[in-house]
């Protein structure tokens, strides 16, 4: 299946690990023109090294430090690289994760610190994206949001309230660009096997009073699949999402969660 991501300029926020990072690498493997964004030079500079044997010859991979959470940052991001680099065709946010706390150990800055992560994080990003993509009357966004803005979770609670946020961002988004040529979508994974897993166990576990390697244990058994995502799996529906493949697909969330969620 051609999925016509050839040359497409597509910037990638959170890449540096976890899904970002498998995201990156499928879209350099589609022949796409890929810019990874991270907040630690260090861990770009990892991702890059990890990515170089993917990128397809005359499609160098480009990587921009920056911190989305802080709007201007983020303005100056996509005004550079609409500038150097030329048009971002595809967006897709994977930046930013509220921490995972106990619902005892939660405070009124709490809940400020999940919306500055998570949500503007993203917000930041989509606006100038969004307003360089309607004028010249076409591109993709992919959100990947999280479960967690579904089905509540006594240690997720204020990282899912900007989860849930950011879908309904997307549902309005994709409402109002559709006649410009926009689409604008989600991706909801479940537990995938991120460094971000790690530190949601041991905060499950933390509340609980058990082990990590038992709370691991029970979450996974929750899993109607009997097991729990790889980043690789989520960044195939990215892919296949910002693709021309998806082209009348838009304004959507879609969970991937194993079936943990049985939602319509």
């Amino acid at each position: 299946m051609d999925l016509e991501l050839e040359g497409k300029r597509v910037l990638i926020t959170g890449a540096s690990k976890g899904i970002g990072l498998a995201c990156a690498a499928h879209f350099l493997r589609e022949g796409a023109r890929v810019c990874i964004v991270s907040r630690q030079q260090k861990h770009l500079d990892d991702a890059m090294t990890h990515l170089g044997s993917t990128a397809l010859s005359g499609h160098p991979l480009l990587s921009r430090s920056a911190d989305l959470c802080d709007a201007s940052q983020a303005q100056a991001l996509v005004g550079s690289l609409e500038s150097d680099w030329g048009p971002i065709d595809i967006l897709v946010n994977s930046a930013g994760a509220a921490k995972r706390t106990p619902a005892a150990e939660l405070n009124a800055q709490s809940y400020a610190d999940a919306m500055q992560a998570k949500y503007f994080s993203y917000t930041n990003v989509i606006d100038p994206c969004i307003k360089a993509m309607a004028l010249r009357g076409h591109g993709v966004i992919v959100n990947v949001i999280g479960a967690g803005g579904k089905v509540a979770s006594p240690i997720h609670i204020p990282g899912g309230a900007a989860n849930a946020a950011l879908m309904l961002v997307t549902a309005g988004l994709a409402h109002a660009y559709a006649h410009l040529g926009i689409r604008v979508v989600a991706v909801n994974p479940g537990l995938t096997l991120t460094a971000r897993l790690e530190e949601g166990l041991l905060a499950d576990a933390r509340a609980q009073g058990i082990t990590a390697e038992e709370a691991q244990r029970k979450a996974t058994a929750k899993i109607p699949m009997g097991r729990i995502a790889h980043p690789d799996e989520v960044a195939d529906t990215v892919v296949y999402l910002a693709s021309a493949r998806a082209s009348y697909i838009t304004g959507v969330s879609i969970a991937m969660d194993g079936s943990t969620t049985p939602l319509i």
